[in-house]
C-alpha cells in the first residue's frame, strides 16, 4: 500500500459490498492500465498509513474512510470522472436475497406473470391483488414490495425469484475522493462545466443586484448602469427639445405613431397578414337567412 501511495496522487474510496470474486476480477480487468484497485484488511491499511505519517502526513486524511468493506482505487488520471465511470459501469443485476438490506425500492409491475394458478394463495398472503387470465396469474396493479433500507424477507425473496426479477444492482460505490492531500465527497465528480457556468451566472446576477441596490459600481453591474443611463437620457430627450442620434428614432415614433405602425406592419412577412375568415361570414349569412322564417316555417 505504501508503494501505491507514493506512486499515485489520486484515490477513489469505494465500498465493495455484495461483489463476488469473478465480478471483482472483471472490475480489475476494466481498470487495468488506468488505475489499480487495492483491497485488504482495514487494520493493516491504517497501520501502513500511520507508519508513514511522519514523512507523509497528508495520507492520514483518508483514514476516517477506511471502515467497513472498503477498497481504494489508485490512479494518476487527471480526470477522475473517467475512472469513476469505469467503476460504475461494472454494476451487474442481482437477485434479492433473504436478510439483505435493499439498496433501492422494489416495485413488482402489474401484468401477466409466469406463475401458475396454484400460486394465487401465495400472492394473497402478500396482499397482492391478482386474477387468473388464460391459465396464468395476472397482477392487477403495481405493488411496492420492498422499501430502500429494509431487510428482504423470505416471502419477498421467493416471489421475486419466481417472477425472475433481479431488482438490485451491485458494484463499486463511490464514497470519497483523495487528491494530493485533499479529501472531498464523491458527489463533487458529478459537477460538470455546465453546472459551474450556471452557478457562476447566478453569482454574477447576485453581485449586479447588490451593486445596483447599494449604488456601488462593479464590473457585473456596469451594463445595467449604462442601460439605465441611456433610459434616463432618452426620457429627457422625449420631454424636451434636446436630442441625439440614438434618440431620433424614438422621437420620430412618438411624434407620428401611425406612421411607425405602418412601417412596422410593412416590414412584417407577407404570410403574417391575416385575411378575413370566410367561415364567420357564412355563419352570419345563415343567421340572417334564418330571420325570414316564422315559427311554423
Amino acid at each position: 500500500m505504501t508503494t501505491y501511495l507514493e506512486t499515485y496522487s489520486r484515490i477513489l474510496v469505494v465500498v465493495c459490498d455484495n461483489i463476488g470474486s469473478s465480478h471483482m476480477q472483471r472490475i480489475r480487468s476494466s481498470l487495468r492500465g488506468k488505475a489499480a484497485l487495492l483491497m485488504g484488511k482495514n487494520s493493516l491499511m491504517r497501520k501502513a498509513i500511520k507508519m508513514s505519517a511522519a514523512e507523509h502526513p497528508e495520507w492520514t486524511a483518508i483514514m476516517p474512510y477506511i471502515t467497513g468493506n472498503i477498497g481504494l482505487v489508485f490512479s494518476n488520471e487527471p480526470d477522475l470522472q473517467k475512472i469513476r465511470d469505469l467503476c460504475l459501469e461494472s454494476k451487474v443485476p442481482a437477485a434479492a436475497k433473504n436478510g439483505t438490506r435493499a439498496p433501492a425500492d422494489v416495485i413488482v409491475p402489474k401484468g401477466i406473470t409466469p406463475l401458475e394458478p396454484t400460486k394465487t394463495s401465495f400472492l394473497q398472503a402478500l396482499n397482492i391483488a391478482s386474477k387468473i387470465n388464460k391459465g396464468t396469474i395476472e397482477i392487477l396493479q403495481d405493488v411496492p414490495l420492498i422499501k430502500k433500507g429494509e431487510k428482504v424477507g423470505s416471502s419477498e425473496a421467493t416471489l421475486l425469484q419466481m417472477l425472475d426479477i433481479k431488482p438490485f444492482q451491485y458494484g463499486l460505490q463511490m464514497v470519497a475522493v483523495y487528491d494530493n492531500g485533499t479529501v472531498f465527497d464523491a458527489e463533487v465528480l458529478d459537477i460538470t462545466n455546465d453546472v459551474i457556468l450556471s452557478k457562476f451566472v447566478v453569482g454574477v446576477g447576485n453581485v449586479a443586484s447588490l451593486s445596483l441596490g447599494l449604488s456601488f459600481p462593479t464590473a457585473a453591474a456596469f451594463p445595467h448602469v449604462v442601460l439605465n443611463g441611456f433610459k434616463n437620457l432618452l426620457a429627457i430627450a422625449l420631454e424636451t427639445e434636446y436630442s441625439f442620434a440614438q434618440a431620433d428614432a424614438f422621437k420620430d415614433a412618438a411624434a407620428n405613431p401611425v406612421a411607425a405602425v405602418v412601417v412596422e406592419s410593412s416590414s412584417a412577412p407577407s404570410g403574417s397578414s391575416t385575411a378575413p375568415e370566410p367561415v364567420a361570414e357564412e355563419k352570419e349569412e345563415e343567421e340572417d337567412e334564418g330571420l325570414g322564417f316564422d315559427l311554423f316555417g
